[in-house]
């Protein structure tokens, strides 16, 4: 009876081998050197797990943030470009205005330009105006008629007030009104005419 069959012995060698070789596998995968995961994954019927999960799609709620965050570039880029379009117009106005700014400028350069032209022209004939004044004055009333009825009308009025301006400086009567009676009739009413609206 103490005797054990030599079955029995073949038998408990066979689960000892068997219990050996499966906690030999079970460590050799929980140290790593072996995945036993892809053999068994087959025959477990649970649902595989987010990390493990090969095929793995976003989520409502993940898929839900990126449409919004789609949609605020959206709104940034489109909000940018807005931006863009009204500097691009600004842009546009200014470089408008900067060419009109341009144009007044020389515009208001030539207008100095002709000024100074014109008061140098004006102050050279208000100088000749003050010599032909001061000439007549110290001619003879007739021989200077007979010079000033060749000239031009506007010359023969300004060196006229000249000559009054110099009559009243000096403190005498001027001989103006008595060159105008001098002169023939038509001329003298027309010199008469125009003194009183230049």
């Amino acid at each position: 009876m103490n005797r054990i069959s030599d079955r029995v012995k073949i038998i408990y060698l066979i689960v000892f081998i068997f219990f050996i070789t499966g906690f030999g596998l079970f460590w050799m995968d929980s140290i790593g050197f072996l995945d036993l995961g892809g053999v068994i994954r087959p025959f477990k019927e649970d649902a595989p797990s987010v990390t493990e999960a090969l095929d793995d799609e976003p989520s409502l709620i993940e898929r839900e943030e990126f449409e919004k965050q789609k949609q605020k570039l959206a709104e940034r880029i489109e909000k940018l470009d807005s931006r863009e379009a009204v500097i691009s117009e600004k842009e546009k106005e200014l470089d408008a205005e900067n060419e009109k700014l341009a144009e007044i400028r020389k515009g208001l350069e030539l207008e100095k330009k002709k000024f100074a032209q014109d008061r140098k022209r004006y102050s050279g004939y208000m100088e000749n105006v003050k010599k032909l004044a001061k000439k007549i004055s110290d001619m003879p009333p007739e021989e200077s008629v007979k010079i000033m009825v060749r000239w031009e009308d506007p010359l023969i009025i300004d060196v006229l007030r000249q000559m009054d301006a110099d009559a009243e400086e000096a403190g005498r009567a001027s001989i103006t009104s008595y060159l105008i009676t001098l002169m023939p009739k038509e001329k003298a009413s027309r010199i008469m005419y125009l003194m009183t609206q230049l």
